[in-house]
């Protein structure tokens, strides 16, 4: 299954999915094989996620081959850092022209590929495809063993245009480009009873550093990091290791599993964010390296660890506590920040108005549930103007999001913290909680907000702009509390499936009538998630909300 289409088929495959597991088993045998849909990029698409997946690894040559743009916008947008080589930095692309959309570009990546070896002699060269290419024709994978015959260096295919699916699946694509080409095919020169992968992680801001030092004092060896500040020897040498820890399964999960079921590595989902998660992570990253091998004091040691550095934590935390005890926060993140960032803010004694949910797995919206209890308020697809209102209204103290959202708060002169990928601190592990701490702190006691807040001279309570917006926005609430019927509309038309333009009330209809019990039905009947598939959540917490009919369900069996 060496194609791509067999490749992603491979991967919407992926048993160890949560959204997979929930597909029939005739839905997880189609797996990408049905046409791709308009739409099937958006928010990012495969090329993009493959990048980001795998430009962390540092003494590596990234080349994309494709319109020099590709590069360009996906060029060090992660905020990732080394701690070695710099060369994953520098922009490489074949920039193709429209000659080489007539003729092919093969021979121009091949010349790229020799150029970067000559002149930089990296230890592997990973060759992205895009979409213009892909759909020329342009068989990289050819070319790149071509070039390593030739020039005896590894060139890695990373077979990810953008056209075939959402940012997700670029994640897992350049995850099974690692499998197939990279890891298991260099022995490492030594190991240990504590060799340990991290997978998942790409060390932005550092943040992995402030964890090393840990694993350093208790003999715990990274062997490789996939793939933050990871190098290509530890990768490809990787299936030594004696467990793994899975930072985030909804990028990278195929990898875990399928490096358990090859090498029999152990792998378990855990997360450095707040001080009770980095413990947890750290008793059982030590009880499967003791089951694997390691001497039995390990436990004794960490144990010890944790202890230490708790108590430091709290120490530096204990100042603050005070003053952000019973602050709200609105949380727009996804993955496995919706629940991993929820702790540690409880933690410093905060309190969440709301989650984000929107790329998150069916299991880590069941850890939200164990934190903020069942009736947590998790948010789907918050619009900018309900996310301006909730901050305006007071509802939350202060909002934690990526860069995407920050114009938001900024408008209405409320305290916001990037969290996401473009942040500028680092917010891992222990000495990362203390920190997240103090900056919420910075954010909401900046003597900034309660000037930006105040009107200007001229202006009356009334008149601002701000005043006028939040004054249209009730005049609308108001008027649908009024007129049920006209309320009710409003909530039928609430967009669920963007792609295929298909509403809540559409759903709600088809699942009643047809006795639909899974995401498959509903796309038939409404064609719901028929594009990029990132409404499969919705539509799937829309099945368990809405019950069919008794007399249906008898009808259906």
């Amino acid at each position: 299954m060496s194609s791509l289409s067999a490749t992603i088929q491979n991967v919407f495959n992926e048993p160890g999915c949560g959204k997979n597991a929930n597909k029939s088993e005739a839905e997880r045998k189609k797996g990408c094989t049905k046409q791709l849909q308009p739409g099937g990029a958006a928010g990012g698409c495969a090329f993009d996620g493959a990048k980001v997946a795998l430009q962390p690894l540092t003494d590596v040559a990234h080349l994309v081959h494709g319109p020099i743009a590709c590069e360009g916008n996906s060029w060090d947008n992660r905020g990732a850092a080394s701690s070695g080589s710099q060369i994953w930095r520098t922009g490489f692309t074949t920039d193709i022209n429209e000659t080489d959309v007539v003729f092919g570009g093969e021979k121009r990546l091949y010349k790229a590929i020799k150029e970067i070896i000559e002149k930089y002699d990296p230890p592997a060269v990973f060759v992205y495809q895009t979409c213009v290419p892909a759909m020329t024709g342009d068989d990289i994978n050819a070319v790149c063993k071509a070039a390593s015959a030739k020039f005896g260096k590894p060139c890695i295919p990373v077979n990810s245009p953008g056209f075939v699916g959402p940012k997700n699946l670029g994640n897992k694509l350049a995850g099974e480009a690692l499998l197939d080409h990279v890891i298991g095919t260099v022995e490492p020169e030594v190991t240990t009873p504590y060799d340990l992968n991290i997978i998942g992680e790409y060390n932005l801001s550092g943040e992995l550093w402030q964890v090393k030092p840990l694993f350093d004092e208790l003999g715990i060896r990274i062997s490789a990091c996939i793939s933050g500040d990871g190098r290509y020897k530890d990768v490809a040498s990787s299936h030594r290791a004696r467990a793994a820890m899975m930072v985030c399964s909804k990028a990278m999960i195929n990898v875990a599993r399928k490096m358990e079921e090859r090498y029999g590595i152990p792998f378990f989902e855990g997360s450095f964010y707040g001080i009770q998660d980095s413990s947890d992570s750290l008793r059982e990253i030590a009880r499967l390296l003791v089951e694997r091998g390691a001497p039995a004091d390990l436990l004794e040691r960490t144990e010890a660890v944790i202890a230490r550095e708790e108590a430091k934590a709290w120490a530096a935390i204990e100042p603050f506590k005070k003053r952000l005890t019973g602050k709200k926060v609105l949380l727009i993140t996804g993955g496995v920040k919706s629940w991993s960032v929820v702790a540690a803010l409880q933690e410093a004694g905060m309190e969440l108005v709301g989650t984000s949910v929107k790329k998150s797995t069916k299991e880590d919206k069941e850890r939200i549930k164990e934190l903020m209890g069942q009736d947590a308020h998790m948010i789907d697809d918050m619009a900018p103007r309900e996310m301006y209102k909730m901050l305006k209204d007071a509802k939350a103290d202060i909002m934690l999001s990526g860069g995407k959202s920050q114009f938001v708060a900024l408008k209405a002169a409320m305290p916001w913290l990037d969290i996401n990928q473009e942040r500028s601190h680092a917010y891992m592990g222990y000495i990362g909680m203390v920190k997240l701490v103090a900056e919420i702190d910075k954010a909401i006691y900046n003597p900034m907000w309660e000037q930006l807040r105040k009107r200007a001279p001229w202006e009356s309570a009334s008149t601002t702009w701000q005043a006028k917006a939040i004054a249209q926005a009730n005049a609308e609430a108001a008027a649908l509390a009024a007129d049920p019927v006209a309320a009710e509309a409003v909530r039928r038309a609430k967009k669920i499936c963007h792609c295929k333009s298909v509403g809540l009330g559409t759903i709600e209809d088809a699942i009643k009538a047809h006795a639909l019990t899974d995401v498959a039905g509903v796309r038939t009947h409404t064609n719901a998630s028929g594009g990029c598939g990132a409404c499969a959540g919705r539509v799937e917490d829309i099945l368990a909300r809405v019950s069919a009919p008794a007399e249906l369900l008898q009808a259906a069996e």
